[in-house]
């Protein structure tokens, strides 16, 4: 991909005046000598939901930006507005991030690669028979494919939308095998044998506090992982922390899909370790 002299990207989601993704890209950029600017587009701020996006995406090629990430709660909904899909997007049935370019608008996914690389970082060494994850929206999908690669054996997933978890441990086992995933029923026995516990639902996000899992139902023998970054300690991670477990924040995923986002908007690699250092910094 060719370097662009100037990139303008942004963030299409509900809620997201505290994303830390806009300094991220900028300050990058900076480091890298390029024109790069990245604008929200919170949906909340503009009293719009997703029936928006068709609008959004239009008003994006006109202005020329060069692409753009897509969060909660669009990630799915994206889908029939693009062009292209790259393989993991497809496979996954979700999309982060959208590179606009020569007229077409082309769907990634970047929170899968993301998942996966703070997982190793974070948790290398822990358990991974069964898993329990909550949530199977976009971000879920994108977690489950990470979490059944880095080897997971038994994924349950539990979403308020029964048939959501359904759809998603179907597509699962069309990829990994049989049996890999299944749409949870019974939480407490679900979590009682559970070596790890995953969160990739909205809840514990400052707008939306709370817990997916009420803290009597955590073991000081299973590890704890958050999507949720702002705040980096939701309730359910200070809970599980309290307990003894080991956890993983979503800071790592944050980074991490950032990062790829970045080479696929800009065409120049993003050093991993500054962009690392830099949202520890503005979370320190």
């Amino acid at each position: 991909m060719t370097r662009q002299n100037a990139v303008l990207a942004g963030l299409i989601g509900a809620g997201i005046q505290a994303s830390r993704t806009p300094a991220m890209h900028e300050q990058e950029g900076d480091a890298q000598g390029l024109r790069y600017l990245y604008r929200l587009i919170d949906l909340d701020q503009l009293k719009l939901d997703s029936d928006a996006l068709p609008e959004l995406l239009l008003a994006a090629e006109r202005m020329n930006f060069t692409g753009l990430n897509i969060t909660f709660p669009c990630k799915q909904a994206i889908i029939p507005l693009l062009d292209e899909l790259s393989p993991e997007a497809r496979g996954i049935g979700a999309v982060n991030t959208v590179v606009l370019k020569d007229g077409k608008r082309v769907g990634h996914n970047t929170d899968c690669l993301g998942f996966a690389e703070g997982f190793r970082r974070g948790l290398p060494d822990v358990a991974r028979d069964r898993v329990v994850q909550m949530g199977a929206g976009g971000a879920g999908a994108a977690v489950a494919h990470a979490l059944l690669s880095e080897g997971v054996r038994h994924l349950s997933i539990f979403d308020v939308d029964a048939g959501r978890a359904e759809s998603l441990a179907f597509n699962l086992n069309q990829h990994f095998g049989e049996r890999r995933a299944v749409a949870g029923q019974d939480l407490p026995t679900a979590l009682n044998a559970a070596d790890g516990l995953v969160n990739t639902t909205p809840m514990g996000m400052a707008k939306l506090p709370g817990t997916p899992v009420p803290a009597a139902l955590l073991r000081a023998q299973m590890w704890v992982a958050e999507i949720v970054y702002f705040p980096l300690e939701t309730e359910l991670l200070r809970n599980a922390r309290a307990l003894g477990c080991r956890t993983l924040d979503g800071g790592n995923m944050a980074v991490f899909q950032a990062v790829k986002a970045f080479g696929l908007f800009s065409g120049v690699a993003a050093d991993a370790q500054r962009m690392l250092a830099h949202f520890q910094r503005m979370n320190g």
